[in-house]
């Protein structure tokens, strides 16, 4: 009679066991894909912001020396305008590696929440 109690005992277990295994796991994937996904959206609306950003800074830097170059036609302008390009382009450059920067550190971050938050 005792043998036959343990042996229900020790199934019952097993299957507890197994039932909170699979809950457990299925709740990490679960929250692992919903927080990749948001990271995906976050990545990819924060690339189409910077990349309109700089074409909407370019174009003004492009019409702001247009402007110059109409109303003062002197060779100095020539230099002004090299030198504005240059710096235009700089600066599209650096925000475009600031705003890559922050994307890593932002996934970076969330990584390191989702894994405290596993264990």
């Amino acid at each position: 009679m005792v043998d036959e109690v343990l042996a229900v005992l020790e199934v019952v277990v097993v299957v507890v066991v197994v039932v909170v295994v699979v809950v457990v796991v299925t709740v990490v994937v679960v929250v692992v894909v919903i927080v990749v996904i948001i990271v995906v959206v976050v990545v990819i609306i924060t690339i189409i912001v910077v990349l309109v950003a700089v074409v909407v800074y370019l174009v003004v830097v492009v019409v702001v020396v247009v402007v110059v170059v109409v109303v003062a036609e002197v060779v100095v302008v020539v230099v002004v305008v090299v030198v504005v390009v240059v710096v235009a382009v700089v600066v599209a450059v650096v925000v475009v590696i600031l705003v890559v920067l922050l994307v890593v550190v932002v996934v970076t971050v969330l990584s390191f929440i989702i894994f405290k938050m596993c264990y």
